[in-house]
């Protein structure tokens, strides 16, 4: 019988009742393990004796990121020092970065949850998965190889950028599978085919991680391809790292590891559940995580919950796209702008191609100006920019409720990353 990684749960019941021995554990682990949480438990005026079922989840408080940096260079510890294996970092790059501490247990199951996003992907043992992320003292690099070979593929460690060695060994190992941000995607998609290697490469899916990408993004790096399917990973370094959620072939949302994390969805500003459907950040809490566990941890990251079970039949529950992060949310004359909506009005443009910026600025008159900077589709007429240009500032303004100016470029013209892509260019001062 082939391995699985996927949770063995008959029904969800059998899960809630997972979630709730989990979080008992959880909150008596942190509560007898860390200073810190004995004494956020003891204002909260909550003890482990008091989580009775799933909704006393409310009673307990909000664990934030200044509490990590607070807590520098351990925060969180729930265990003693001697039982740390290994240690990784937030990517933040203002104060002092968020460390997170692993136990061997907490590695094992980071690597099982990882080794299940390759499953829920289709990969096998077969599988050559060439990895194009970053390595040290970040979790995706790690992440990415070591649940690769916790699945039994073959992991190629090629690391970030490194444009020629990365189309040398898609040629010469026949890698089927590449692990990359969409923009390192995209910029590999255009190099394969700027250099004419596109019949010599055995490239057969891409799971993408660390920043979001645009549906218009995303189907042009399949087509230039020839890729059989694509695949959005989830995670953080709070959260062990990469790999705590992926959609599956269906494509209808994320599966999340909902049996070794609750996640609640809340309104930012009054930590409160937001309506079914609706968008709020995410609040996770983790069931088995023993030197760093977290208690209603705030993410900052915004997404939906999707009710309605998977095609798919698997019994996860699944979250939306992640829509972008409550701190980066854009306040313009008065109305809230996710940038991950902005991805979705261009998308639904198909004149517009995939790479596009956003510029703010305030002019003499006092107010607030965005412009939307967006490349057109290859291979389209330059001549028709006019009608793209009304087309973007139309729907912006009927879906967003605020109006804009456009200006479009050529194909290409955008710079292309190898790591993040920044699009958002706040010049307000």
């Amino acid at each position: 019988m082939t391995q699985t990684f996927m949770p063995q749960f008959k029904d969800p019941g059998q899960l809630f009742d997972h979630q709730l021995q989990g979080l008992k554990w959880t909150i008596s682990h942190a509560f007898n393990g860390s200073s810190f949480y004995r004494k956020q438990f003891q204002a909260a005026g909550v003890t482990p004796l008091d989580i009775k079922s799933l909704d006393d989840l409310s009673l307990l408080p909000f664990t934030t990121g200044n509490d990590l940096k607070e807590g520098y260079p351990l925060p969180l510890l729930s265990v003693p020092q001697k039982d740390v294996v290994r240690i990784h970092a937030s990517s933040g790059t203002t104060g002092k970065r968020k460390i997170l501490s692993y136990t061997a247990k907490d590695l094992d199951v980071w690597f099982d949850m990882f080794a299940r996003c390759y499953e829920m992907a289709g990969l096998t043992q077969e599988d050559r998965v060439q990895i194009a992320v970053g390595y040290g003292v970040w979790t995706a690099g790690m992440g990415f190889q070591l649940g690769c070979e916790r699945l039994g593929a073959m992991a190629i460690p090629v690391g970030p950028g490194n444009i020629d060695m990365q189309c040398q060994f898609l040629i010469d190992l026949q890698s089927t599978v590449l692990c990359c941000t969409a923009s390192m995607a995209l910029l590999m998609a255009e190099e394969v085919n700027k250099r004419g290697i596109k019949e010599q490469i055995n490239l057969k899916k891409i799971i993408l991680g660390s920043e979001r990408s645009s549906s218009a993004m995303r189907e042009k790096i399949k087509d230039l391809l020839g890729l059989e399917d694509m695949f959005d990973i989830t995670g953080m370094t709070e959260l062990y790292g990469p790999g705590t959620g992926l959609d599956c072939h269906k494509h209808e949302g994320i599966h999340y590891w909902a049996d070794k994390y609750i996640l609640e969805i809340l309104n930012p500003d009054t930590l409160e559940p937001v309506k079914d459907g609706e968008i709020g950040e995410m609040v996770v809490t983790t069931l088995c995580k023993e030197a760093s566990p977290l208690v209603r941890y705030r993410t900052r990251d915004l997404t939906r919950k999707i009710n309605a079970p998977c095609s798919c039949r698997n019994i996860l529950p699944m979250h939306d796209k992640i829509m972008g992060r409550s701190d980066d949310m854009i306040i313009l004359r008065g109305v809230n702008i996710y940038p991950g909506q902005i991805d979705e009005i261009l998308s639904s443009i198909s004149e517009v191609g995939s790479e596009y910026q956003l510029h703010l600025e305030r002019k003499e008159d006092g107010k607030d100006y965005m412009t939307v900077k967006a490349e057109i589709r290859q291979g389209l007429d330059p001549a028709n920019m006019d009608d793209i240009k009304t087309r973007i500032k139309k729907t912006v303004q009927s879906k967003i409720m605020v109006s804009c100016d456009a200006h479009i470029c050529n194909y290409g013209d955008l710079p292309r990353f190898e790591g993040k892509a920044r699009r958002i260019f706040d010049n307000r001062s």
